[in-house]
């Protein structure tokens, strides 16, 4: 799972979540987790592993001068509150709300890449209020679904006249502080919950934190060499239908909770 999530992440550049969750879900059912647990704690796992990931990337791309810091700094006030108000929300849910709202998120996500969406326009960026605002959407809806929120911030980015590779270069930098909060957050909301199993701190479970981390940052480098050689766009048409299949999933898994 690490391996995959972080081949996936260094050759088509999208955070590990999309399908680190759907799978940690699985595991974590079956290893008899408890049902009302199982979705929060793959979401919270999953969001802990950018924590790690995330500062690779993001050295990778700073390291080519594509990160524009100034953005990233007017983005990350609000990124920090809201990637630690979404894991609030999602303990209100229960599993079936959560697992439903995770599906129809990654499905959503799945549309943009297997069309390649990739909207421009030449509006300048929002003003401070504007900004904490648009940060405030990212990090809830990150730390709700445990990704580096790259769907949703890109997007809005390219949407204000940024440059594709320096959005998602300035996206990269962003997980960082989302992971941090969303991690924090998780810890403290799951921290004493009824029924964690052993290795837990909060809704992380450690033992999967460590492993899928040391993994995917062992993979991620080969996804990313080869990422100047294969057929990007058609891969991530595939990993589309990965993410498709993924998503329905998560959609079962809420109808049968």
């Amino acid at each position: 799972m690490g391996c995959f999530g972080g081949f996936a992440a260094g050759l088509l550049g999208i955070g590990g979540g999309m399908v680190l969750v759907p799978f940690m879900t699985m595991i974590f059912s079956a290893k008899g987790f408890a049902p009302h647990l199982v979705v929060h704690m793959a979401i919270a796992t999953s969001l802990a592993t950018i924590l790690f990931t995330s500062l690779s990337s993001m050295r990778a791309h700073h390291r080519h001068g594509a990160v524009l810091w100034r953005v990233a700094g007017m983005l990350a006030p609000g990124i920090v509150v809201g990637s630690f108000i979404g894991p609030w929300i999602g303990k209100q849910m229960d599993t079936s709300a959560l697992a439903l709202f995770f599906g129809v998120f990654v499905a959503f996500s799945a549309t943009q890449m297997l069309f390649n969406r990739k909207p421009e326009g030449t509006r300048p960026l929002p003003g401070t209020p504007g900004m904490l605002a648009a940060g405030g959407l990212v990090g809830v809806l990150s730390g709700l679904v445990g990704a580096g929120g790259g769907f949703v911030s890109i997007p809005f980015m390219t949407w204000r006249g940024i440059r594709i590779h320096n959005a998602v270069a300035t996206s990269a930098a962003l997980g960082f502080p989302i992971a941090l909060s969303g991690t924090i957050a998780n810890i403290v909301y799951g921290w004493g919950e009824a029924g964690l199993p052993p290795g837990s701190l909060g809704f992380v479970w450690v033992p999967a934190l460590l492993i899928v981390v040391a993994a995917s940052m062992a993979v991620a480098p080969l996804g990313a060499k080869l990422a100047h050689r294969l057929p990007v766009l058609k891969l991530k048409r595939i990993f589309a239908c990965i993410l498709y299949a993924l998503a329905a999933y998560m959609l079962w898994k809420a109808y049968a909770g």
